[in-house]
């Protein structure tokens, strides 16, 4: 016989027996915290266990046993991760990670130099196409300066030959007197009055 919740015996057949569906034990529940104090339970004081000086020094002693052997525990583990630490850094994969990081280097490498090698030729090339403009701003100011200087020449041999046309009505010591016998066969009189549109509206008579 099986003793269960409620202190009550069941027979083995009933407990092999095969089951329709789920059976559920009532089971008294927990206290609110509502709930008064049973009445067996008033002025009850609670006092604490009394302690055994002789356990207590046991248990004082094993305590700091644990806390020894704890101690030492960590320090083994520590111990052996360390160790597996240095070994990987100096042992056989340490050359394994050294090989890697070899042939890892080299990679880099060529893709830097070719990297480089990209980055020369684009420079190449800027530098080729601004030395080409330079030389064609260049050109372009020389032309220019040569247009501003023939320009210029020209201006000058247009005043030059100006200035000879206006030379050949100069007054000179040779033809002197024939400017004066001309004036005086020619008089002019600049003493007069104008209109606002420039027409002459009244001149003096000369004596």
């Amino acid at each position: 016989m099986f003793q269960v919740a409620g202190g009550r015996a069941l027979p083995v057949a009933r407990l092999l027996a095969p089951r329709g569906g789920a059976r559920v034990e009532s089971v008294r529940g927990r206290k609110s915290r509502s709930d008064p104090p049973a009445r067996s339970k008033e002025g009850r004081i609670k006092v604490p266990p009394p302690v055994d000086p002789v356990e207590m020094v046991v248990l004082k002693e094993r305590f700091t046993e644990y806390q020894l052997i704890m101690r030492a525990l960590r320090l083994e583990f520590k111990e052996e991760v360390l160790r597996k630490k240095y070994e990987e850094e100096t042992g056989s994969l340490a050359e394994e990670r050294a090989r890697q990081e070899a042939q890892e280097h080299q990679i880099l490498m060529a893709w830097n130099d070719a990297e480089n090698l990209r980055m020369l030729k684009l420079r190449q090339l800027r530098v080729q196409k601004e030395t080409e403009e330079a030389e064609h701003m260049k050109q372009e100011v020389i032309l220019q300066r040569e247009q501003e200087m023939q320009t210029f020449i020209q201006e000058k041999e247009q005043e030059i030959l100006q200035l000879q046309e206006e030379a050949k009505n100069f007054i000179t010591l040779e033809n002197l007197d024939e400017r004066i016998e001309a004036a005086l066969d020619n008089p002019r009189n600049y003493n007069y009055a104008i209109d606002r549109e420039g027409r002459v509206v009244r001149r003096t008579v000369l004596n």
